[in-house]
């Protein structure tokens, strides 16, 4: 018999003595920074039109998982977004004062072609698909998300990267106004996320404009956010303002908190341990017993040859 669903509460999706240290850690975290994009421009040669509703006419894709579906309300209400508060339960008390129009997107660095473009304009640059994906989060919780969106590469084609190009990095916003954790010491505000490029332009990597067939949530990083399902999910860059192309190793924002805990590459691995906390299980939101984490999250089949002949302990 199917056992009963499961509302989450911090001690029971994520055991209460790892919750609270990582509490403990953040609280000893520095920081504060600010970042802000402005300006628009329009492509020539958009032929996609966004439907009324974001999910209508939606593709399903192959890549999507046939597993049970994480219902939307704990989706929303049980999540990390720090800029909103450490709590789980603050991005969806706090998200709703968060500005999403208007919304640019500044496209810099190693390009031949700089861009900056609105919200509007990124959503008419392909079809929306409907991408289930799993998600597991460093700290051993997981979920299952149907996002909307589509890959990433057709955005970063845009800019025409050069080929010194080697990694991307994601610059989150910060709207003091709206974010109430961006007044504290707990990251290294705006908050920066890095990808090396191939990774960037992997397939699976989507630019997720929605959620549930509609628009995404300000609580799960509106307007447009990344999903790269086979890392913990904060490899996940949310509210992006700003892609930057550059040569060298991004330093994220975990990495500048906790270097010897974060590492750049971040691939979910059951057999690397975080250093406080085993990787090998995580508890499924909605679920009562935990289940084995499987490494690069299922994914290998599409992402283990990235990584032929690398370390996977030591490039962690």
């Amino acid at each position: 018999m199917k056992p009963p669903p499961v509302t989450p509460t911090p001690s029971e999706i994520t055991p209460r003595a790892l919750y609270e240290r990582r509490r403990e850690f953040l609280k000893t975290s520095i920081g504060v920074g600010f970042a802000a994009a402005a300006g628009s421009a329009v492509l020539p040669g958009l032929t996609f039109a966004a439907p009324a509703r974001l999910g209508e006419g939606a593709k399903q894709s192959a890549f999507s998982t046939s597993e049970d579906q994480t219902p939307l309300t704990h989706i929303t209400g049980y999540s990390n977004f720090y800029e909103f508060g450490t709590d789980k339960a603050d991005p969806a008390a706090q998200a709703h004062r968060l500005k999403t129009r208007p919304w640019t997107v500044t496209i810099e660095g190693l390009v031949k072609k700089p861009l900056t473009l609105d919200i509007e304009t990124i959503l008419k640059l392909a079809p929306l698909e409907e991408r289930i994906y799993r998600l597991r989060c460093v700290e051993g919780w997981s979920m299952v998300i149907p996002w909307l969106g589509f890959p990433l590469d057709t955005l970063l084609k845009q800019a025409e990267p050069l080929g010194s190009a080697k990694y991307v990095e994601f610059v989150t916003a910060v709207q003091p106004e709206a974010m109430p954790g961006v007044r504290s010491r707990v990251l290294d505000w705006p908050y920066v996320e890095g990808l090396r490029l191939d990774e960037a332009r992997h397939p699976l990597t989507l630019l997720v404009l929605g959620l549930y067939g509609d628009v995404l949530p300000n609580a799960n990083g509106a307007p447009l956010r990344i999903a790269v399902p086979w890392k913990y999910g904060f490899k996940s860059a949310k509210s992006i303002a700003t892609i930057r192309f550059v040569e060298h190793e991004p330093r994220s924002s975990w990495m500048k908190a906790a270097p010897q805990e974060y590492g750049f590459y971040s691939n979910v691995n059951p057999d690397v341990p975080h250093p406080r906390w085993s990787q090998a299980k995580e508890r499924r939101i909605g679920e009562f017993l935990k289940r084995d984490t499987q490494l690069f999250n299922g994914y290998g089949a599409q992402v283990a040859s990235l990584y032929s002949g690398m370390d996977l302990k030591k490039h962690f």
